[in-house]
Parts: structure tokens; sequence; C-alpha cells
């Protein structure tokens, strides 16, 4: 999901939020005060979800879609939250009031159908991708598409992950995490050349870490190549000297 990238500024803004959540008999508000209000306690509920205060974010969020309840990015932060207290009920009616309110909300579907995927309901989780996936607005469509891969690859259905990563190479023919997923898909497939078309593919776009290069040593074995198996082992002993991968690197070589 995207957070909102506004800031409070300053602790009298803070104390401005603060002060919102005491009750008063006074006369209601403008709806303009009320919007500011939403908007300073929901930025400041998202802060405290993103320092683990959890039991503050809910009561920030909850204030504050009192006062806005079509915000479904507060919906769904404090779904996030409620998530993080081990409330997967509420959590769960949290997103379900995310999407009523906002149904053409790429990332709020999204985030929806990762928080489904994560708790096991694949099924459920690939009719939000699936959603998400096909608003047009949706610049990111490469992401979604490679966030619902990895989900049927947890349910698994290897198959159906191979096409949502083929898809979203459509969309984005270097997109690196779509890249790196198809080479774990072809080595769980034991299909070891297109997992090697796949690695180099990806490293051509995107600098490797220890794990990654370490993925090729595993093809190259696979494939019976010294020589390139020994051109990745080298990098990781070069590049990532410290690593786990380097240590098993070193162990192979003293079989």
């Amino acid at each position: 999901m995207k957070m909102s990238d506004k800031i409070l500024i300053g602790l009298a803004i803070a104390l401005l939020a603060a002060g919102c959540v005491s009750t008063t008999s006074g006369p209601d508000k403008p709806q303009a005060d009320d919007g500011d209000a939403a908007e300073l306690n929901y930025q400041l509920g998202a802060r405290y979800y993103r320092n683990g205060n959890y039991e503050l974010a809910r009561d920030r969020l909850l204030y504050s879609i009192k006062l806005d309840p079509k915000n479904a990015v507060a919906h769904s932060t404090l779904a996030l939250t409620y998530e993080q207290l081990d409330n997967i009920r509420l959590a769960t009616a949290s997103y379900e009031e995310a999407v009523r309110v906002a149904p053409g909300n790429y990332d709020v579907l999204n985030t929806y159908a990762v928080f489904l995927c994560r708790h096991q309901f694949y099924d459920d989780a690939t009719k939000y991708f699936d959603r998400a996936i096909k608003i047009k607005e949706n610049d990111d469509a490469e992401i979604t598409l490679t966030n619902a891969g990895v989900c049927m690859t947890q349910k698994p259905d290897l198959v159906k992950a191979e096409d949502y990563f083929r898809t979203a190479l459509e969309y984005k023919a270097n997109y690196s995490e779509a890249l790196i997923q198809l080479c774990l898909v072809k080595i769980e497939q034991e299909e070891y050349l297109p997992a090697r078309a796949f690695l180099q593919r990806y490293l051509s776009v995107h600098p490797p870490s220890a794990g990654v290069l370490y993925l090729g040593v595993r093809i190259e074995d696979e494939l019976g190549d010294e020589r390139a198996r020994s051109n990745y082992a080298d990098r990781i002993l070069r590049e990532f000297p410290q690593s786990t991968e380097a240590r098993k690197v070193l162990e192979s070589s003293k079989q």
C-alpha cells in the first residue's frame, strides 16, 4: 500500500491533532474544520502505526474515520493496525469498508489482496488482485501482477504464478522483481535453461545480492557448466565475502 507522503510538521500540529480527540459540548465545527481534523488524525495515526504504537494508531484512525468515513486509505491503515493487534476480524471488516468506499482504488484493492494471501485465502486474494489490475489508472500494474504471482507461489499454483509474472513483464519488460520470481519458479519446476535466462535478464538491469548470485551457482550446478558456476562463486566471494552464501561456496569447494 502507498502511504500518504504528507508529514506532520512539529509538535504544535501533533498537539492540535491530540486535541481533536477530546469531546466538547459546543456547537459542531464547520465541515472544513472536520476535514482538516480528519486529515491530521489520519496522519498522526499513520505515524503511530509506522512507529509501532498500534493502540495509539488505532485510536487516531478511528477518530479520523469518524470525521471522514469515506477516507479509504484511513480504513486500510486501520486494517493494518488491527492486524498488528492480532484482531483479524476487525482487520477484515476495515479492509472491506475501504473497498466499499473506494472500489476503484487499486492500492486499496492490492493491499486487501495481500492481506488475504497472507492469511491463506488465496482464491479471494486473486479476485481482488485481478480487480486492481483491470483498473485503467493503475500505473503500477506490474507490481500488482507480481504480488499476485507471489501469492500464487504460496498457494502453490506455479502455472498461474508464471502467468502473472509474464504478464507483469508485458507491462514493464525489465521489471526486476518479476524476472527474479520467474527465475525462482523455473528452478522450482527444474527448468534450468529458462531459469538461467531470467537470471541473466535480471542481472542486466539490477545489481545482485549474494542470494541472487547463489541462484546462479545452483542453476549452473544443475546445467553442469563449471565455468559459469565458478564465475558466480567468485563474485560472491569477492563482493559479499561475509555472507552466508560465501560460506556455502567455501564449504562446497572443500568437498
